[in-house]
């Protein structure tokens, strides 16, 4: 049943690192069976049976691994944004120059947002059905991913590169052209992620008034 799992859980997913070192292998199968029924259904819609179907396994089996659904959603969440932390901060620390680093930051969460926009699509959209314990635990890394790109704004301003006057609100906005496409995304469409990416990063530093910098 595994490879038909993968499969049903989309093409995407399977080679996202992301979700790589959950362990046991049945632990991985359900998260990524909850991220196919979440995407799909959403978080109220979805039962434990239909996770547990998706996964090859009974309902029963599910709670060996995690004690509630919400459990579920909360890993996914986990696990997405410190994905998501990770390769803006790397991508952050890319160029010698604001503008560089701003093109790379836009680029690669562009990227991820869209090659897996099926965890994305939970991983952005279904925060609100957190318990509130863990809604406060990701809504901090979340931020995170804010302060990432208010720095390179401010960066840029302080050197001349930017002319940015509300670089908290233009921080806002760029992270929601770029974490918007995990929901209109699919795979086969006229662009690449790659090429979204181009194209988001160029929007974005004219946005803040520097030149693209090809796409």
């Amino acid at each position: 049943m595994t490879d038909a799992v993968d499969e049903a859980a989309g093409a995407d997913e399977a080679a996202d690192e992301s979700f790589g070192s959950v362990t046991p292998d049945a632990a991985r199968r359900l998260l990524l069976g909850a991220v196919e029924a979440f995407a799909e259904r959403g978080f109220h819609a979805t039962t434990t049976r239909d996770i547990a179907g998706r996964a090859g396994m009974s309902p029963a089996a599910l709670y060996i691994h995690y004690r509630t659904k919400e459990e579920l959603l909360y890993q996914i969440s986990r696990v997405g944004h410190e994905r998501s932390v990770r390769i803006l901060g790397a991508a952050a620390e890319t160029g010698d120059t604001a503008a560089e680093r701003l093109d790379a930051a836009v680029r690669t969460f562009v990227r991820w947002h869209a090659e897996y926009h099926t965890t994305a699509r939970v991983v952005q959209y279904e925060l609100s059905a957190l318990a509130e314990e863990h809604y406060t635990e990701i809504v901090a890394m979340r931020r995170r991913t804010e302060e990432i790109l208010r720095t390179i704004l401010s960066d840029g301003v302080a050197a001349g590169e930017f002319t940015v006057a509300d670089v908290n609100g233009t921080a806002l906005a760029v992270l929601s052209l770029c974490i918007d496409v995990a929901r209109w995304y699919r795979s086969g469409g006229p662009r690449t992620p790659d090429e979204i990416g181009g194209l988001y990063a160029g929007l974005v530093l004219r946005m803040v008034g520097a030149e693209p910098r090809g796409v």
